[in-house]
């Protein structure tokens, strides 16, 4: 896992890569923002989707609204960047959709479309 702090519209934002899944469950989410917070002190976190497991984009498990929820409930604004295209679901797309509607959490395709929306 790659931890980069960027300036962006004059904000700190954390950006998250690797090649590894690091995002598996709620425990794993909330390490992830401890981590960022204390090596960045940003609140603001992109991610690439590849470092998250692909449970998370099973709505049924319950693990995607655990895991906004820990983000929620620790003042982080995240949004996720990567292709969504596999993806048939509808309740996923809705879901994606509706997360896109609000001013906490993203879904969106770039890193620069991630750290566009987390500082506007």
């Amino acid at each position: 896992m790659n931890i980069e702090k960027k300036i962006y519209n004059g904000e700190i934002v954390a950006s998250v890569t690797g090649a590894d899944v690091i995002i598996k469950d709620t425990n794993s989410a909330l390490d992830l923002i401890m981590t960022v917070k204390y090596e960045t002190e940003a609140e603001k976190i992109a991610i690439e989707k590849s470092l998250i497991s692909d449970e998370f984009f099973v709505l049924s498990t319950g693990m995607a609204g655990e895991i906004l929820q820990k983000f929620i409930n620790y003042h982080i604004k995240a949004a996720i960047y990567g292709d969504y295209s596999r993806y048939t679901s509808k309740p996923l797309k809705d879901f994606i959709y509706e997360a896109n509607c609000g001013k906490d959490f993203f879904f969106v395709s770039s890193l620069e479309e991630a750290l566009e929306r987390l500082t506007k």
